[in-house]
């Protein structure tokens, strides 16, 4: 099939492509890399009668060191690619470098940008839970002005987020990561590139005495939107990882902090499961990852 009839616009700046978004409003919708709403449209899921063309605002795309000598800042438009290959990322934020390659492919993510996965909000999408576990911010900008959201709060349900038809996601910063900080990347999926059945981020922080400072586990492909696994979170903090605690850690957030869809791909008990094993393989490896450093 062929998309329906559109106008296309290519604005020049940030500020020409928030007007036109505020003039059109929910008839406009914004072009990043494309990789999900170009195929949309080709199936006329999605029908804008405006395209806003943002791949001319090149200011949006940077990877840049946080202000504070630490964490990491990402412009709206920065491409996946560049990211994965980004030495600043990979020394500022692991998780996320360790992330990127289970993203689709190399064609995708080369053209995939940042942002337009984040505001896409896909269940199933691996960047959506690598914010929620670096407890990320994402600045969201209109012709009105601008605002600032926690990761927690940007993510509404199924292919839902709180951005406004008028608003663009412009920039991600990402907190410094602690001292004694571990984390670690997992998903199953049936074929490498293909949609994660279920999946997992961490991020952990040991105290001198080796007790969980501080614990932030998200999960994805097991609910309408990524989801930050609590339950784990709480059973660990204050106490010593031994394996036996952190098995016991993904099976109460696996048993309370998610409530897995059943489809053609899997049922709810399945990603269940593999829930529960994915939580605890990225507990252990963020743990081994302090105590080997």
């Amino acid at each position: 099939m062929k998309p329906a009839a559109f106008e296309y616009h290519r604005p020049g700046t940030v500020d020409e492509a928030l007007a036109l978004l505020a003039e059109r409003g929910g008839d406009a919708r914004p072009l990043a890399g494309g990789q999900s709403l170009i195929p949309a449209m080709n199936f006329r899921l999605a029908t804008p009668a405006v395209l806003v063309d943002l791949n001319a605002l090149e200011p949006l795309a940077y990877i840049e060191p946080g202000d504070r000598g630490g964490g990491l800042r990402l412009g709206g438009m920065t491409r996946q690619r560049a990211v994965e290959q980004s030495a600043v990322v990979a020394r500022e934020a692991p998780l996320l470098a360790a992330a990127m390659p289970f993203i689709a492919h190399a064609a995708i993510r080369t053209r995939g940008t940042v942002a337009g996965s984040l505001a896409h909000a896909d269940p199933a999408a691996e960047l959506p839970a690598v914010v929620l576990a670096l407890d990320a911010t994402l600045t969201v900008r209109s012709a009105a002005g601008e605002r600032t959201l926690p990761a927690a709060s940007f993510f509404t349900g199924l292919f839902s987020t709180a951005l406004r038809p008028d608003e663009l996601l412009v920039g991600i910063a990402i907190p410094p990561l602690p001292r004694r900080t571990g984390c670690a990347f997992q998903e199953i999926s049936r074929r490498r590139g293909d949609f994660a059945l279920a999946g997992a981020a961490a991020a952990v922080t040991l105290d001198e005495d080796g007790r969980c400072a501080a614990v932030r586990v998200a999960l994805f492909g097991v609910g309408d939107r990524a989801v930050l696994a609590d339950n784990a979170a709480r059973a660990l903090t204050g106490h010593t990882p031994s394996s036996g605690a952190i098995r016991e850690a993904a099976a109460a957030a696996a048993r309370h902090d998610i409530d897995p869809p059943s489809d053609i791909h899997a049922s709810s008990r399945y990603r269940r499961h593999l829930a529960e094993v994915l939580i605890r393989r990225v507990l252990e490896r963020s743990v081994q990852s302090v105590e080997a450093a």
